[in-house]
């Protein structure tokens, strides 16, 4: 029943903010989960099956209607961000995504495909440079690229040289589909910039790009996210049994001064 009314909840404010800004709305909202029985923590990121369902909720909405993405994420698969940004830069309609606390990586790549980015003044971007991932470590592509600066090829191993084949491969290609989905969108000065600032690795991958930051590379951003959005991230916190609130506070209404005279 909780469960019910959760959605429930969830739904009626979805509405609310669908006639607020007459568009249709879509989430894409990553919390870390537990299993219930076990209470062991997963953490969840884009996937393919949320490309799938994102691309479903696009195709289905008119071809003019406006469609606002509400995101909040850590990033995920690489294949999946992609096909959900080339879909939605691709809509005719206005394209808006909301940014409450944080879109990295590949939540950042989606962003880029909207016509404007609404963050909150302290929510965060970040560098959508490729990855390596192998067991429990990951490696920059523009880092391994840089191996040669250091070793001469003959140098190398041949698992290296492989690496460094498809470290160049993966930053050519993430530099065109940043070029592809911005294009029309801005400028060729300000595709150049955010290429050279959040694909060719200027930053570390977990590097905040604040609001400030997105609007002096010359991103469209606004930091006038409605209320009702912050009400439903609320409705996203996930439970977790017999374990105390990390973090608690009480609404207090500081006192006039006329009121603190009187005490």
């Amino acid at each position: 029943m909780q469960r019910a009314l959760l959605t429930a909840s969830r739904r009626s404010l979805l509405t609310q903010l669908a006639q607020k800004l007459d568009s249709q709305i879509i989430t894409l909202i990553h919390r870390q989960e537990v299993v219930s029985f076990l209470g062991i923590p997963i953490a969840r990121y884009i996937d393919i099956d949320d490309s799938e369902d994102v691309l479903r909720a696009i195709r289905t909405a008119p071809n003019e209607a406006a469609i606002t993405i509400i995101m909040h994420t850590p990033g995920g698969i690489a294949l999946a961000a992609s096909q959900i940004a080339f879909a939605l830069s691709a809509h005719k309609g206005k394209k808006t995504v909301i940014v409450p606390h944080f879109a990295m990586s590949g939540g950042t790549l989606i962003a880029l495909a909207a016509d404007e980015i609404v963050m909150d003044p302290h929510a965060v971007l970040g560098p959508v440079d490729p990855q390596f991932v192998e067991g429990n470590e990951s490696y920059p592509a523009v880092s391994i690229l840089k191996v040669v600066d250091y070793k001469k090829p003959e140098k190398l191993d041949d698992r290296t040289l492989i690496l460094y084949d498809q470290a160049s491969k993966a930053v050519e290609q993430t530099e065109n589909i940043v070029r592809k989905i911005m294009s029309g969108k801005y400028d060729e000065r300000v595709i150049q910039t955010v290429v050279e600032e959040l694909v060719r690795g200027k930053y570390t991958h977990d590097y905040p790009i604040t609001a400030d930051e997105a609007v002096k590379m010359g991103l469209k951003v606004s930091t006038s996210v409605p209320n009702e959005v912050y009400q439903l991230m609320a409705l996203y916190k996930m439970e977790t049994r017999g374990r105390r609130p990390g973090v608690e506070y009480v609404p207090v209404i500081p006192a006039s001064k006329t009121e603190r005279g009187k005490t």
